[in-house]
């Protein structure tokens, strides 16, 4: 059997992440892998084409990367803490870019991830970081659909 010692768990932190935790618990205790719980927050630079003073994206963009990391170390003390081998990281980029990137750096071997489910025009608009992830991974990705146990 593949041994698995590292899986990744990319959120998103405006969704509740509990109702996929039942399957995270699963697939980290079958191999007693260490979780790596990833946030990514879109990089507000891409937004510089409006009329915005540069300083005050760079600010804006300074003090949400420091609001998700207090976040993501609330989640790591709330619904994270039965987890022994924890991994947390925040990044600002293209999400899909960066856990592709960390899944190279760290070397991660499946990711686990929820769908939002979105469909039709917001899909279009908005895009899938699944879908990119699933595409361009070279490791496997497990893909759990919103609100399922």
């Amino acid at each position: 059997m593949k041994q698995v010692t590292k899986i990744l768990f990319p959120i998103d932190l405006t969704e509740s992440v509990e109702s996929l935790m039942p399957w995270v618990k699963t697939f980290v205790s079958k191999f007693d892998a260490t979780l790596y719980v990833m946030y990514v927050t879109q990089d507000l630079s891409d937004y510089s084409s409006f009329y915005v003073p540069h300083s005050n994206i760079k600010k804006l963009s300074e003090e949400v990367l420091k609001a998700a990391e207090s976040k993501m170390a609330v989640l790591a003390k709330e619904v994270f803490r039965g987890f022994p081998k924890l991994e947390t990281r925040v990044a600002m980029g293209s999400p899909a870019e960066k856990i592709l990137e960390l899944v190279n750096k760290e070397g991660i071997e499946v990711i686990v991830m929820g769908t939002h489910g979105r469909k039709g025009l917001e899909r279009r608009i908005f895009g899938s970081v699944c879908d990119k992830v699933v595409r361009s991974s070279p490791i496997p990705v497990i893909t759990l659909p919103p609100g399922k146990e």
